[in-house]
């Protein structure tokens, strides 16, 4: 069974990063938490009421509303580090189970109660990302894991809270996944065609893939 097992924000704090400050630093709350559209990037931050997102011209908007990682990947890591992982570390508003994230079709919907989210790209890391690990070498090594977690857009706004199901429904015919589009923005540029025929990608993704194409 597909379900949350967290939901997490953060609040800003110091980071040795471009902005200053950030919030990466996200952790478990209880009780329901309100999600809804935030706007256009540079605009609009998180998706999660109470979250802060402070480099806003890089990530959050429509299309980074939410970000999900499940907490098995978070367990594998674990292993991989040495060091405790809670919910939350990575970053994510959602710490799943049961789901296979990254296998996730970009533009499938998750219904979580009264909430519809869609997959709309996967995660790129970032220097703040690394920064805030403090493991070495870590944005190559997360890269060859392939196992990025995935960006949501809100189609239906409402309540979030832990334990709730996930049901996965309206996987596009496409089949190109989470994992397959960010190896293509990443280690695979091969794999770029295959991003042409995703209607569901956020606007500025689908335009990088038609310049690096040469289709603009």
């Amino acid at each position: 069974m597909a379900v949350i097992v967290s939901v997490n924000v953060g609040q800003p704090r110091p980071v040795a990063a471009k902005s200053g400050t950030s919030g990466i630093d996200k952790r478990p709350v209880t009780g329901p938490v309100a999600v809804r559209a935030p706007g256009p990037k540079g605009e609009g931050g998180s998706g999660l009421v109470g979250d802060h997102i402070s480099d806003t011209a890089n990530h959050g908007g429509d299309h980074q509303a939410v970000y999900a990682y499940a907490r098995e990947d978070l367990d594998r890591w674990e292993g991989e580090l040495g060091r405790p992982l809670p919910n939350g570390t990575f970053g994510e508003n959602l710490t799943t189970s049961g789901l296979a994230v990254n296998e996730a079709v970009i533009g499938e919907r998750w219904s979580i109660g009264e909430v519809v989210l869609q997959v709309s790209c996967p995660r790129i890391p970032c220097v703040t990302f690394a920064v805030w690990l403090g493991e070495r070498r870590w944005l190559p090594r997360f890269t060859r894991a392939r196992v990025p977690g995935a960006y949501l857009r809100v189609l239906t706004p409402g309540t979030l809270s832990a334990g709730a199901q996930v049901r996965v429904s309206d996987v596009p015919a496409h089949g190109v996944s989470v994992a397959t589009a960010f190896a293509a923005f990443t280690t695979r540029p091969d794999l770029l065609p295959l991003l042409s025929d995703v209607p569901e990608l956020p606007p500025e993704d689908a335009e990088a893939v038609a310049r690096r194409l040469g289709r603009r």
